[in-house]
Parts: structure tokens; sequence; C-alpha cells
């Protein structure tokens, strides 16, 4: 099966290296490669791609931005990151914005791969700096718990590592069904309607 890409990056070299490399890759076709997301939307919503590659920092405006103008126009198409900014806000606002996962640019090839499949599969990578300061942020003062319980911090916290339903069932040695369940009280009370958001909150607010 083909996997179709688009690439937003206004960095002319890389972004001519990336589709080059990626075009090499058995099954990978880029489609589509642009030096700013001004309209990102239309052009995913025409291409209909798999997998967006955005960088953050384009001209005209912010591929964050962009980010939410894919998911208006494609919520099921999975946006990745691809930036040299490490600070939470960043990575805070780009999930709120709907992304799929946060690789930095120093990453090798073979680990924007990785992360490419761990995103078709649902996933949420990111470069081991970026989880070393979601990890971190256990760790600060907690501003509200949202009287989760103890099982539905430790389900949310797996949200937060990436981890599916099938995967917390099997780390939690409970039926899938109980772990939907836990879920949907864990969104009632934080106030959300999806996974992405509940893992914004708790990086936002430090829950877990």
């Amino acid at each position: 099966m083909m996997v179709t890409l688009v690439i937003f990056e206004d960095d002319s070299k890389l972004r001519h290296a990336l589709k080059v490399l990626l075009d090499r890759v058995e099954n990978y076709k880029v489609v589509g490669d642009y030096e700013n997301c001004m309209e990102a939307g239309d052009i995913v919503k025409k291409l209909n791609p798999d997998l967006v590659i955005m960088d953050i920092d384009l001209p005209g405006q912010s591929g964050i931005e962009g980010v939410r103008q894919i998911k208006e126009a494609s919520p099921l198409t999975p946006v990745i990151i691809h930036t040299v900014f490490e600070d939470e806000d960043k990575l805070f606002d780009s999930l709120c914005a709907g992304a799929s996962g946060y690789l930095l640019k120093n990453s090798t090839f073979p680990e924007l791969l990785t992360a490419l499949d761990e995103v078709l599969h649902g996933g949420a990578p990111m470069s081991p700096s970026i989880a070393n300061k979601v990890l971190k942020s256990f760790y600060k003062p907690r501003q509200n718990d949202y009287q989760l319980s103890p099982r539905e911090k430790e389900i949310l916290s797996w949200l937060v590592k990436g981890h599916s339903y099938k995967m917390i069932a099997a780390d939690c040695f409970i039926s899938y069904d109980t772990v939907k369940v836990h879920i949907k009280n864990i969104y009632n009370k934080l106030h959300v309607n999806c996974g992405r958001e509940a893992v914004a909150l708790a990086l936002r607010d430090h829950i877990v």
C-alpha cells in the first residue's frame, strides 16, 4: 500500500532532501511540498495525503496554525511536527491544534521514518528530549487533579505516552471495554472531547 505525504518546510534544501529521501523509501511517495502553509487546509483536502510533515516557523503563518487548518479540512489526516523548537509552549500548542507527533530536526532520517510509521499506526511519537520534558512535567506541582481516581490517572498517563486503548488494556490488565469506560469518565471530568485534548490538558496542568 502506497503511503502519500505532503511536506510544509520553508528551508528549500531540507525540503528537497526530505522529498528525495522519502521518495526512495519503498511504498512512500511525496505528493506535494510547500514553503509555507498559507493554504494548508485546501492543499490537504485536494491531495488527501496519508501523512503531513509540518515545520513550525514558516513565512506568512505558523505551522501550528497550519495544523489547525488541516484538522478543520481533514480531521483524520495525521500531522507530525518537524521543528527546531523544544519549548513546552509550542509542544502544548501543537498538541492542542491536533498534531499527532513532535519531532526535532536534529533527528536522523531513520528516526523520522520510525516516527512516521508510529503515527500511521496510531502512536504519538516525540523526540527523546521532548519526551523527557513531558516526563519531567509530571513532577511539577499539580494545579488541579480534576478529581480523577488513581486508575483514571494511570490510564491518562498511558494516553500521554501515546498508547492505544488495546495497549492500555494490556498494561493495566483490564478489558478493552473497561478502558473505554475509564476514558469516557476522564473526558467528562476534564471537560474534553478527544484524546489529544486530554493529553494537552494533562501536560498543561501537570495532572499526572
